[in-house]
């Protein structure tokens, strides 16, 4: 099932996407107590918001090791995380605001794992019971910034810097996830390709290490890294993040 939110006339609206649909969710998707409702309009109609409404946003750094190498940075011997603030987050078709703060503003496609119910010091084995599903995400970065300051809330936290979307998959088993491919293209140029399974540390791994930490809330959304490619964004680019089988997350970069 493909889960999403759009804006409507009377608010944002969760709804299902089938084929080329989009219709009305009737209840909620965390609670489990829903049920597809009017058709909508086509997917090219509708003003899609992020797919979540997070409590925070959990995202991992130097999670897959050509990264890490292409910063001259080591593979961390444990997660290295860090939080994005939920003003960051945009959903797929808004625009990316670059800061007069930074001049190198890069983008850093990412499987994003949205969590499905509240949870605390989870066990890796039972971790999938925890997540509703995947979608799109980008870590949009100021890397000058992030290399000036020394710690990365300024860097990763300016308003528009998470996009997420278009949209939740939520059926796919954990064979699936880890087959998915992470794609990055900026006006049409593949920058970044990259594959789940290559990351250092796996999606289970990565909710028990952050449940020991936080509490995890429905709808927060852990970034699980980025593969090699980060890059430049200007003012004009379009910038897509495509997980093949998840969708097309795609922003114009404005300053």
């Amino acid at each position: 099932m493909r889960i999403g939110r759009v804006q409507t006339a009377e608010g944002a609206r969760w709804v299902v996407v089938e084929e080329d649909a989009v219709y009305a969710l009737d209840g909620d998707p965390f609670r489990g107590t829903f049920r597809r409702g009017a058709r909508i309009g086509s997917i090219d109609a509708v003003t899609w918001l992020a797919p979540c409404v997070p409590s925070k946003i959990v995202a991992v750094g130097r999670n897959y090791a050509e990264h890490a190498r292409e910063h001259q940075a080591e593979v961390p011997p444990e997660p290295l995380i860090f939080l994005k603030p939920p003003s960051a987050v945009i959903g797929s078709g808004a625009p990316i605001r670059l800061p007069p703060q930074s001049h190198q503003v890069e983008h850093e496609a990412e499987l994003a794992v949205v969590i499905g119910r509240r949870g605390k010091d989870i066990r890796e084995d039972r971790a999938w019971e925890y997540v509703l599903g995947v979608t799109c995400g980008n870590d949009v970065t100021a890397r000058d910034l992030q290399r000036r300051d020394g710690q990365w809330t300024r860097s990763k936290g300016f308003d528009t810097f998470c996009p997420l979307g278009p949209w939740i998959v939520t059926d796919l088993s954990p064979e699936e996830i880890q087959n998915l491919e992470i794609l990055c293209r900026v006006n049409g140029e593949l920058r970044q390709h990259g594959k789940a399974r290559d990351m250092v540390f796996s999606i289970p791994t990565l909710i028990a290490y952050i449940s020991a930490v936080m509490t995890l809330e429905p709808g927060d959304v852990i970034l699980t890294g980025t593969p090699a490619g980060v890059g430049p964004l200007r003012p004009g680019d379009w910038v897509e993040v495509e997980i093949p089988g998840i969708g097309v997350l795609g922003n114009p970069v404005q300053s």
